[in-house]
């Protein structure tokens, strides 16, 4: 996790270390950056990205991949209702991350109990 005041794209590569080959990457235009993509492509993975305005040379993006990524952004503005979440009264990561999966999986039930 980062600092408030700084930019998730700073530590990019620490969380992209765990994709695997094959994976497609959905992300927004903040981590359009060479070096995100060139990671992405030596591990054998897919970003698609939207490209930056002034970038001169657009990559390859499916508009219609990108659309799934308003399933996650809809899941973590649900995950942002629940109070404890959102405002992070755990000091530990650990307990913060167990509130976090906890939340998720009270949210999958509401979900699963919906299609009953």
């Amino acid at each position: 996790m980062t600092a408030g005041q700084s930019h998730d794209g700073q530590v990019a590569d620490d969380l992209l270390d765990h994709v695997g080959a094959g994976t497609i990457v959905l992300a927004d235009k903040a981590y359009d950056a060479d070096r995100i993509r060139a990671s992405l492509r030596e591990k054998g993975a897919f970003a698609n990205i939207p490209p930056k305005s002034n970038r001169r040379s657009k990559p390859y993006f499916s508009t219609w991949l990108y659309r799934e990524r308003n399933l996650i952004e809809r899941f973590f503005s649900k995950l942002k209702h629940f109070r404890r979440v959102a405002t992070r009264y755990d000091k530990l990561a650990e307990n913060f991350l167990a509130m976090v999966q906890l939340a998720s999986m009270r949210l999958w039930l509401r979900a699963y109990e919906s299609t009953l």
